[in-house]
Formats: C-alpha cells, sequence, structure tokens
C-alpha cells in the first residue's frame, strides 16, 4: 500500500496515526505530495488531485480520509477503532466538522480575497465556536489502553486550530477539552506526525 500525504493536510494526518494505531506503517509506503501542485504522481491515484489516497494495489485508490478509514477497518480488523459505532460517529462527526471548519478558513486566508467580516467567514467562525462548545460538553472519552478514529479525528482538528489557526484562542474558554487534547498529543502516534 501507499499513502499519498503531505505534512499540513489534518485529513492526511488522521489517515497517517489510524495506520500506526493499527500497526500497519511496515506495509505502507509513505509519498509525500505537494497537492496544490497537482504533480502528475498524485494525479495518476487521484484526478482530484487531493491528499490523503491510499493506493491499494495498482489502478486501485481509495480518496477522501471517512473513506479510507472505513477500508482499513474492514481489511485491518485485528486492531478496532470503532469500537462503540454509534458514539464514534456522533464524535467523528464533531472533528470532521471542525476540521472541515479550520481547513476552509485556512484556505480562503491564503488562497482568496474573502474579507474576516464576509458572511462566509463569519459563519465558519461560529461553526468552529459551536463546534468546540459542543466537544467540550460531551468530551469524547480519554484513551486509556487504546486509542479511538473519534479520539484521532477530534485531537487532529484541535491540533489544527492551535497549528493553522493560533488566533482562535479557544483553549482558555474550553480548558476540559485542553486537557484532554493535551493527553492525546502525547500518544505516540501524534508524536511521530506533528504538522510541520
Amino acid at each position: 500500500m501507499k499513502l499519498y500525504l503531505n505534512a499540513t493536510s489534518p485529513y492526511a494526518r488522521v489517515v497517517r496515526i489510524a495506520l500506526l494505531e493499527k500497526q500497519l506503517e511496515d506495509i505502507c509506503t509513505l509519498v509525500w505530495v505537494d497537492p496544490w501542485a497537482s504533480p502528475d504522481v498524485l494525479l495518476a491515484v487521484n484526478p482530484g488531485a487531493k491528499v490523503p489516497v491510499l493506493e491499494i494495489s495498482p489502478h486501485l485508490a481509495v480518496s477522501e480520509t471517512l473513506l479510507i478509514l472505513d477500508y482499513l477497518e474492514a481489511h485491518y480488523p485485528a486492531i478496532a477503532l470503532y469500537p462503540d459505532r454509534a458514539q464514534t460517529l456522533h464524535w467523528l462527526g464533531l472533528g470532521l466538522g471542525l476540521i472541515d471548519a479550520a481547513f476552509t478558513t485556512v484556505i480562503s486566508r491564503k488562497h482568496e480575497t474573502e474579507s474576516a467580516s464576509s458572511m462566509l467567514s463569519q459563519r465558519r467562525l461560529q461553526a468552529l465556536k459551536r463546534l468546540l462548545a459542543a466537544l467540550d460538553q460531551d468530551l469524547p472519552a480519554p484513551a486509556d489502553h487504546s486509542i479511538t478514529i473519534s479520539q484521532i479525528m477530534v485531537a487532529v482538528a484541535l491540533d489544527y486550530l492551535a497549528f493553522r489557526l493560533p488566533d482562535i484562542q479557544w483553549q482558555p474558554q474550553y480548558p476540559a477539552l485542553a486537557q484532554w487534547y493535551h493527553e492525546i498529543l502525547a500518544w505516540e502516534s501524534f508524536c511521530q506526525t506533528t504538522f510541520s
């Protein structure tokens, strides 16, 4: 298998952490690409030029984070990342929503001329605040001896906020969520995959 990724994609980081937690890193080669440059090697496996992409075999690749996670869970079930499916999917949705809102904010600030006061900008900011409040009220369980995909998704989302949107100072407002986040960041799979 090959995982096409870059070092700043929160979506790719979620998949990379899942691979590490499932102990699949030895059978998966990492292929570092810049999706914004649309390199031929990426276009060959994903004409949409997005990461992550998991190439399972020549001419067979899975794109989109949730689809890749589903594939890994179905084909490598020995270490399960979805223990309580309903609750896991609930937190997974909150974490993915947080990543989506943060990512689109970063991209719009970087590549578009959208003002911070535009309706879309304000809508994303309000979504970020609501999602942080919801997570603070309903924290994923702490990671004991294993970690779930929802814990990975939420922690990556929070770390992406710290990395790309430090002006959104959420930690003082949500101390319980901040403590949970710092505990998850200590996991080896998070230490090996820091944003850069």
